[in-house]
């Protein structure tokens, strides 16, 4: 019996989930967490086959909740489930120690065929995000670092600068000294040039 995971912070995302995952025979939820940090606790107290985690959560979450796991629990396989595009945020997640990452809106089958694939120690990464992995002209965003590239989702999505810190557990002036970095290295001179480029790469 394949034991997983599911971290996500929508009660509604995980029941459906759980319906998916009820439906197999080799498949059980064996724990869920509502954040990154609930997430962290339980890997370090319970062993799991594969850990299906959102992307955005409260708390830890992203590229810190898959490095911090994998600091943990070497061996865990980690599904990446994300609402972001695939191109764009695929080569980072596997980069930081995930086997897989699937886009919420793929069909069900996909998804327990992709834990399926991870448990038996394999990758998921869907056609789309391969291309991206494999295409030579790279956009500019690609040259962020991983703390970087956080910051920049995180002030797409609305937060300002505290709230990113309080995130992160970072210092409000490290915060924009890494947002100065972002516009910088993207040649923009503001957040809202910033948002229009996220859109623009399909960030959001």
């Amino acid at each position: 019996m394949i034991r997983v995971l599911i971290a996500d912070d929508h009660n509604i995302v995980r029941d459906g989930l759980k319906r998916i995952l009820a439906a197999t025979i080799d498949i059980e939820v064996a724990g869920e967490a509502a954040s990154g940090d609930q997430a962290l606790a339980l890997v370090k107290a319970a062993d799991y086959d594969v850990a299906m985690l959102d992307m955005s959560m409260p708390g830890l979450s992203g590229l810190d909740l898959v490095k911090r796991i994998k600091l943990e629990k070497p061996k865990l396989r980690i599904l990446v489930l994300s609402m972001h595009g695939e191109q764009q945020y695929a080569a980072r997640v596997l980069k930081a120690g995930a086997s897989g990452y699937l886009n919420k809106d793929s069909a069900a089958e996909v998804l327990v065929s992709a834990i399926r694939k991870l448990a038996a120690g394999g990758m998921h990464v869907p056609e789309s995000a391969m291309a991206g992995l494999v295409s030579s002209g790279k956009p500019l965003h690609e040259s962020l670092s991983d703390r970087e590239f956080e910051v920049l989702r995180l002030l797409v999505e609305g937060l300002g600068p505290t709230d990113i810190g309080e995130r992160l557990h970072l210092s409000v002036k490290t915060v924009s000294t890494h947002k100065t970095r972002i516009l910088e290295k993207l040649n923009l001179g503001s957040t809202a040039e910033l948002v229009r480029y996220a859109m623009e790469q399909k960030l959001v």
